[in-house]
């Protein structure tokens, strides 16, 4: 396990978007009487491509998720992204990160396995074929999409390195990387962005490796050249931008759990019933859309996990 870090100060309450935000807006559409696609985009701090160029937007093999729910557009999903590595300005995320440099780039895969390894990116996508996955995205700050992704299961990943039996929780940890990443000279958050799992949470079939969306590499502000994607958990779970993958018999610590934990558990389950302390958690918006909509329990896959928290109060390890 990674050596203990010291507590960061709590970000500014300013870093985060407030639910009230999103209620205001709405209530600015319903008075403007705006009910086109485009100006619910702008509402949401998202601007469509002006061009318009027919296939700017690459065609996934479906259009819905598994519940029906219709894709984010492409240009939404490329140009509204949490990313504080970059900035906390979600609609200058892309522009700052257009020259991020992804090659070369190695993911180191370590700790209690058996078979530790040092990945190449390009072999590491080649060894593991792509398949595509809709998943809904649900953020913490009440907002959410739905994605078409392009990855693997992790635990293809881990089976091959071989867990020991002492391994109880995975801990993946992003580039630190001050020059091409300008917001982690933040003092509020001890860098390099880490996040973990429990060893069963990243066994689970759900819990995708993932570098490319809607049919195409991933770009950097969507967390290239590697990310991991866990759907039924806050989007801050899902850790960019990743080099290094540690198997260890302790729970991690993780960035946003050190710097707020009162407000960011580890377990950051999708649950309507436990609110966030400074807004409620109880339905969400999805970007293109202006009405809000229930917010599911386990963001709507818990058939898949539920299982994995039967007999835990879930209000105590949120």
């Amino acid at each position: 396990m990674s050596a203990h870090r010291p507590l960061a100060p709590a970000p500014p309450s300013s870093e985060i978007t407030p639910q009230a935000g999103y209620l205001n807006r709405r209530a600015f559409l319903r008075a403007a009487g705006l009910t086109g696609a485009a100006a619910v985009l702008a509402a949401c701090g998202v601007t469509p491509p002006a061009d318009g160029a027919p296939g700017a937007t690459p065609s996934p093999a479906s259009q819905t998720d598994e519940i029906g729910d219709a894709l984010t557009s492409y240009q939404a999903v490329t140009g509204y992204n949490n990313y504080y590595e970059f900035t906390q300005d979600k609609q200058g995320v892309a522009p700052m990160a257009k020259d991020f440099k992804t090659r070369p780039w190695t993911v180191e895969v370590s700790g209690l396995v058996n078979k530790p390894r040092t990945y190449d990116i390009d072999e590491l996508l080649k060894r593991f074929p792509r398949e595509e996955r809709i998943y809904r995205l649900r953020c913490v700050e009440g907002w959410s999409m739905v994605i078409p992704w392009l990855g693997f299961p992790l635990n293809q990943l881990l089976k091959e390195v071989e867990p020991t039996g002492a391994a109880k929780y995975v801990h993946f940890v992003s580039l630190l990387d001050r020059d091409q990443m300008p917001g982690q000279h933040s003092p509020f958050f001890v860098w390099p962005y880490s996040e973990g799992l429990r060893l069963d949470e990243a066994m689970n079939d759900l819990t995708l490796v993932t570098s490319g969306l809607y049919g195409r590499d991933l770009l950097p502000q969507n967390g290239a050249p590697l990310r991991v994607v866990v759907p039924w958990k806050y989007g801050f779970k899902s850790a960019k931008a990743i080099v290094k993958i540690e198997l260890a018999a302790d729970q991690p610590h993780t960035l946003w759990s050190d710097a707020a934990p009162n407000e960011y558990g580890f377990y950051s389950n999708v649950n309507p019933t436990v609110p966030h302390p400074r807004w409620s958690q109880e339905s969400e918006r999805r970007i293109g859309e202006a009405d809000r909509r229930p917010t599911l329990m386990f963001n709507g896959y818990g058939d898949q996990v539920a299982s994995l928290y039967a007999g835990m109060d879930l209000r105590a390890n949120y």
